[in-house]
């Protein structure tokens, strides 16, 4: 009986060794493929629950997104040495989120960016939509896509796994017109992309744009004005005071939005032009130069590259346009992640999407959804080091 005891609990700690030894390196070795795991982010006041999803994978970019809002709570990527940053803005927990957010990581609609004066009229019906940006309407309005909690789903597809998000907004919703089904697709590839699918149908004719707001910061800290961007945009939308489009596509041609070859940010951010002083900065949409015979494909939006971690940042998309903004507004009053005090060009944006105000502009890309008619659109953000 002795011998018998002995030989068990010999085996038994063998098999603890075992374990503990699997566990070490399982935590320490790439599985080789994409991975997911869900956890609670919290509660709104009224007791819905938010969930935190987190997308891994094989080299270690890991990509947090919350079902409030969709937002981007964090993004982890590798510097040209491996080590690993968080590179967008945002907050440690759901309570900085529900108290002040600049948008931080969310997602918008129904309408990312402004609509002039807050009406559009739409089959010779007029449409008011809630003012919540001095006189005109501004990323679907008072309660937009960005605060709502959206249900999700999670899927393995080949070379990563996909967090798939779905939300409802009733006819009448912020003054939009058909009830509108939106199902936004983020997907986190084995090679090293976010990729972000939009798609949307209405039972009556509407208007959309649907586009994410992160604000990255490639260095993971501090300024963004050393940071490179290289844009594919001839044109430019120049904006009245308000930065609602005049309707003009003007030629970045000798000004300071020419980015056809890679320029710091900070370069002409302070630069004696009228539209530089409406914005206080960047805060505006570009003209996508797109495929010639195919304007709706995906093509190369943006190059980012930040010299001191050598993380770079593309960006394609099917989207007309892109909204290059420089946080202009951030003035210190928040704090972030890890105690981050957020001051003025501690990120940029760059927001595919429509151009603003399409519903009052005939002559841009029309932002119409017809009623049987599905909305699809595809924006990736690659990540790399060199």
């Amino acid at each position: 009986m002795r011998i018998f005891i002995t030989v068990i609990r010999a085996i038994t700690v063998a098999a603890i060794i075992w374990l503990a030894i699997d566990v070490s390196e399982a935590g320490q070795k790439s599985t080789g493929k994409s991975s997911m795991k869900k956890e609670s982010f919290g509660k709104l006041a009224d007791g819905t629950p938010v969930d935190l999803y987190t997308l891994t994978n094989p080299a270690g970019i890991e990509a947090r997104i919350a079902t409030y809002g969709g937002i981007i709570v964090s993004l982890k990527t590798p510097d040209r040495n491996g080590r690993m940053a968080d590179i967008v803005l945002g907050y440690d927990s759901l309570d900085g989120y529900l108290k002040k957010s600049p948008y931080f990581g969310a997602l918008v609609g129904r309408y990312g960016n402004r609509i002039g004066g807050a009406k559009f009229t739409l089959n010779d019906v007029e449409y008011k939509l809630a003012a919540n940006n001095g006189r005109n309407s501004l990323h679907g309005g008072l309660i937009g896509f960005d605060k709502k909690v959206w249900q999700a789903g999670t899927r393995e597809v080949t070379g990563g796994v996909s967090l798939i998000l779905t939300c409802r907004s009733a006819d009448g919703e912020e003054g939009f017109p058909g009830n509108l089904a939106v199902t936004v697709t983020y997907t986190l590839t084995d090679s090293g992309e976010l990729r972000i699918d939009y798609q949307a149908t209405t039972d009556k004719d509407t208007v959309i744009n649907l586009t994410n707001h992160t604000y990255f910061n490639l260095a993971g800290e501090g300024s963004i004005l050393d940071h490179e961007l290289k844009l594919n945009a001839d044109r430019f939308t120049p904006v009245s005071s308000d930065l609602i489009p005049t309707g003009e596509l003007r030629s970045v041609k000798g000004t300071a939005f020419d980015f056809l070859e890679p320029h710091r940010i900070g370069e002409r951010i302070a630069a004696n032009e009228e539209q530089i002083t409406f914005g206080k900065g960047y805060d505006h949409n570009f003209v996508l130069n797109k495929p010639v015979g195919n304007p709706q494909g995906l093509s190369k939006v943006a190059t980012v590259y930040e010299r001191n971690t050598g993380r770079v940042l593309e960006v394609e998309t099917t989207e007309p346009g892109v909204q290059f903004y420089t946080g202009n507004v951030i003035d210190g009053s928040i704090t972030g992640k890890g105690g981050q005090v957020y001051r003025q060009r501690a990120a940029f944006c760059l927001e595919t999407q429509h151009y603003p105000d399409s519903p009052n502009k005939p002559g841009f890309p029309s932002v119409v959804l017809k009623k049987g008619d599905t909305f699809k659109s595809q924006t990736i953000f690659r990540f790399s080091a060199r």
